[in-house]
């Protein structure tokens, strides 16, 4: 009977926590602080300085970008798997970011945390949540002399990849989390945009799959069906082609099982906080599912069976209209729109005009029997001629007719 009660007491310890249940623990102590998607190197640590301040991490400085900023990382636990995470090594890229600004403030709770305790029994998580700083501070991809640093692993130009290697020669871990973003127009094969895209690179050009390429295709699956909870139909796999200078590939290589996850976008998520809670509640998840091992019981086709990334769509279609120019008349024309921020959908840019039937796009906006007259910023006028350029900004009155002084209908954008 003794014996009968211990198994079920350890059966019972190994559960997988609920997603609704590490939602709410995000939610719980999400970090205020940061509520946008764009912020500095000094906002991060300030808003995450009393995770810092709790104890609950080692945090050490092991390294300083290009342009000083400090490089740290924090780590959790006392356990024999080692975990590597790390965020933000393009500095446009900050949804990660924010979740693991929240798995900082879950992990230094001073109210009790089943899910934590399992994690600081069973790993070692060395977490690098701001790779490029330099990059954040102006939102741009790359670090501060232009070098992507996801594709500086052979020649280690720049202080940040030297750091993130020798981060990884000091951890030697067993699993390692490349964590993105992707572009906002990007699918799910030719079906909806795509939340999140998952892949287990590729560790040669044959990518053929050793023992640490199967588990972390089986990592993938995991989080293909965890990350199926709330987003269903919007996973996707990432291109699996090998590429020896980029990071994750030999990160793989170097025997680490890796998984890249990429956040895209959800349609009214301007600051991509729907995405920030959701990637909280799953790496919490594949955490606790490598502490108990349960993720070896993944089916891998969770993960093959996904669509692959497929980019190419528009982000607004405006279809149906007839376009009018002052002094030259109308022309029956499809717009398609590219936004300058596709995430917050601001910006819009003409990229196309004419015949767009069976254009791809995001969003349509069908205007049968409409005119569009042009926003005066939207025109190049000289010589007393009217042009609409590519690349002019997408803003249009929408009217009855093709006389200005018609019934206005809407505006775009």
């Amino acid at each position: 009977m003794l014996c009968g009660l211990l198994m079920l007491a350890a059966a019972d310890s190994s559960a997988q926590t609920p997603w609704v249940d590490r939602l709410a623990l995000v939610d719980q102590h999400r970090v205020a602080a940061i509520a946008e998607r764009r912020f500095t190197h000094a906002q991060f640590w300030r808003a995450i300085d009393p995770s810092v301040r709790s104890g609950a991490f080692v945090v050490e400085d092991v390294g300083r970008s290009m342009q000083g900023r400090e490089l740290r990382t924090l780590t959790f636990g006392r356990g024999p798997v080692k975990v590597f995470l790390w965020s933000q090594m393009h500095g446009d890229e900050a949804t990660a970011t924010m979740a693991l600004a929240d798995i900082f403030a879950v992990l230094s709770s001073p109210t009790p945390v089943p899910l934590r305790d399992v994690l600081a029994r069973e790993l070692t998580v060395t977490f690098l949540p701001m790779l490029n700083p330099d990059g954040a501070e102006i939102f741009q991809r790359e670090n501060a002399a232009g070098i992507d640093i996801n594709r500086d692993v052979r020649r280690l130009a720049s202080p940040e990849a030297k750091t993130l290697k020798a981060v990884r020669d000091k951890v030697v871990p067993d699993f390692g989390f490349n964590l993105h973003d992707q572009g906002a127009r990007t699918r799910v094969g030719n079906g909806e945009q795509a939340a999140i895209a998952l892949l287990p690179p590729a560790s040669d050009s044959a990518r053929s799959y050793g023992p640490v390429r199967s588990r972390a295709r089986l990592v993938a699956a995991w989080l293909a069906r965890d990350f199926a909870n709330v987003i269903e139909g919007r996973v996707a796999k990432y291109d699996d082609t090998f590429n020896p200078r980029a990071f994750g590939d030999m990160m793989q290589t170097w025997g680490a099982s890796t998984v890249l996850i990429e956040s895209g976008a959800l349609p009214n998520d301007p600051q991509k906080q729907q995405l920030r809670r959701y990637n909280g509640a799953a790496i919490l998840g594949v955490l606790e599912a490598i502490a108990t091992k349960r993720y070896a019981t993944a089916d891998p086709m969770a993960y093959e069976r996904l669509p692959f990334n497929r980019g190419g769509a528009y982000d607004l279609l405006v279809v149906g209209g007839t376009i009018v120019l002052p002094r030259l008349g109308t022309s029956r024309s499809d717009v398609a729109v590219n936004f300058d921020d596709s995430v917050a959908r601001r910006g819009g840019r003409i990229r196309e005009i004419g015949d767009l039937e069976g254009a791809v796009a995001l969003d349509t906006l069908r205007l049968d029997g409409l005119f569009l007259h042009p926003d005066p910023e939207s025109l190049l006028v000289t010589g007393g001629t009217s042009w609409l350029p590519l690349g002019a900004p997408a803003r249009f009155i929408v009217r009855e007719g093709a006389d200005p002084a018609s019934r206005e209908v809407r505006r775009i954008p």
